[in-house]
């Protein structure tokens, strides 16, 4: 932070006033050459986990500040989300070996024949033991097409392991920039808090020298002691954030968090256009959403194959033992098919359910196309309007209020304005400038949210929006 400091004679008294303002300086130049790591998980999924990724983590906690592009790696290895949808994806994977296989055949063995009611082998029928095997033999194609629903169910789930970690991704930006802008804030208010304290000396001492005024004095206390309690409340709420952002890398909620740097992230944004032919590319949801829609497809064409029959082929086994001609030793072949005597109410009903189904799957497609490309718009209105906000605030409203203290305090040293006039118009300068730290947390929060919605790292670009401390 840089300091101003003023020096003056009160009039009609021989007290030298040396106040120290200090104003926080926000102006710079946005190009800048980007800072290293702002690169996450540009291509996200299970990291390495157990002992030593948790060492790893741990080590980085412990460092002096955080930068986002280690909690994107941190979470990768820790949050449990990333790792559940991933064991979905692999538990689909493990399926698709058997999905493509026949029913497992029947064997049965027994005796056939027995006389009643002594169980005896003795007539001219009887088989002692009897065994059949019967295989069932789904119509050609049915096998190839259930493998390859099998094929995509796993693709579909890859594709929502890779969407949960670009939400995870996206959550822990949230809970970094609601703590980056709590703990910029709580800075301006503890020097806010150091002015009015300076101010509250400088009234009693005038007071105390007969050229001030009690309600200056009283009116400065009441300033100190809302400050005290604006502070408390923004500590709490910079508590509740560090819990969440623990909460997200699966840490206990007390386990200290260092102070979050600012990246750097590109000031210009990519046209329409582009950032929704980058979504169409990278977006897990909607890769997810075109193999629903071909997976609904290939399940059509198998309901329109369950019309036809199947077969079933068997072959039996059996002996018998008779006093004339001794061991007789049989064998039989069978051939049987399933026959869709209930097609009408079954099979024609599993073709309608299936294109239903391929319906559904393609207007949702649609659906989650137009939340996409509705959602890529009203992020980058929401960014141009924040970055104009930005370099308004650094151009014109803070240089303008910093002049504005400047001259009440000008003004206040001739009699022209009261006291009070100078503390309203450092406070408002203080104001303004814990709101451009919220439009920064609110600019790097729109970037990842962004980010989350193409399924891609924006490119940073030449032009920087960065925080000048």
């Amino acid at each position: 932070m840089k300091n101003r400091t003023w020096t003056g004679r009160w009039p009609g008294s021989g007290l030298i006033l040396a106040l120290g303002l200090s104003l926080a300086s926000v102006l710079s130049a946005e190009t800048q050459v980007l800072a290293a790591g702002t690169a996450g998980l540009s291509d996200p999924g299970v990291a390495e986990s157990g002992s030593r990724a948790t060492v790893e983590s741990d080590t980085a906690f412990q460092a002096a500040e955080l930068t986002l592009s280690e909690l994107y790696r941190i979470a990768a290895q820790r949050n449990p989300r990333i790792p559940a949808a991933r064991s979905l994806a692999e538990a689909a994977e493990a399926m698709e070996a058997s999905a493509a296989l026949p029913p497992d055949p029947m064997v049965e063995v027994g005796v056939m024949n027995f006389s009643l009611p002594g169980l005896s082998a003795d007539m001219p029928t009887s088989m002692a033991p009897s065994i059949r095997a019967m295989q069932m033999v789904p119509f050609p194609g049915k096998l190839r097409l259930s493998g390859r629903i099998a094929e995509q169910t796993t693709e579909i789930r890859e594709a929502r392991a890779a969407e949960v970690s670009w939400e995870v991704r996206g959550r822990v930006a949230m809970a970094f920039y609601d703590l980056y802008a709590v703990d910029r804030e709580l800075e301006v208010m503890r020097e806010t808090l150091g002015l009015l304290e300076d101010f509250e000396r400088v009234a009693q001492a005038m007071y105390t020298a007969g050229t001030g005024r009690q309600a200056d004095v009283l009116r400065a206390g009441v300033e100190i002691a809302r400050m005290d309690a604006e502070i408390q409340r923004m500590e709490a709420m910079g508590e509740v954030a560090r819990a969440n952002l623990n909460a997200l890398l699966d840490r206990p909620g007390d386990t200290p968090v260092p102070d979050p740097v600012y990246p750097a992230l590109p000031a210009e944004i990519p046209s329409i256009d582009t950032l929704r032919a980058w979504a169409d590319a990278s977006r897990p949801l909607l890769e997810a959403g075109r193999i629903e829609v071909g997976q609904a497809g290939t399940r059509r064409d198998l309901a329109r194959r369950e019309l036809w029959p199947d077969l079933t082929l068997g072959v039996e086994y059996g002996r018998r033992s008779t006093a004339d001609m001794g061991v007789e030793r049989m064998g039989s072949v069978m051939v049987g098919f399933s026959v869709p005597v209930f097609a009408g109410r079954r099979q024609l009903r599993m073709r309608d359910e299936a294109e239903a189904m391929e319906r559904m799957a393609r207007a949702d497609l649609t659906e989650r196309y137009a939340q996409v490309d509705g959602r890529i718009a009203g992020l980058a209105a929401d960014l141009n309007r924040t970055r104009t906000l930005i370099r308004l605030f650094r151009t014109e409203v803070l240089p303008q209020a910093r002049t504005n203290v400047e001259s009440s305090f000008t003004s206040y040293r001739s009699g022209v304005v009261d006291f009070m006039t100078l503390v309203d118009a450092q406070m408002s300068a203080n104001r303004y400038e814990a709101e451009l730290y919220r439009l920064l947390a609110e600019y790097g929060a729109g970037v990842a949210e962004l980010e989350m919605t193409l399924g891609r790292e924006i490119p940073p670009g030449t032009h920087l929006i960065v925080e000048d401390r």
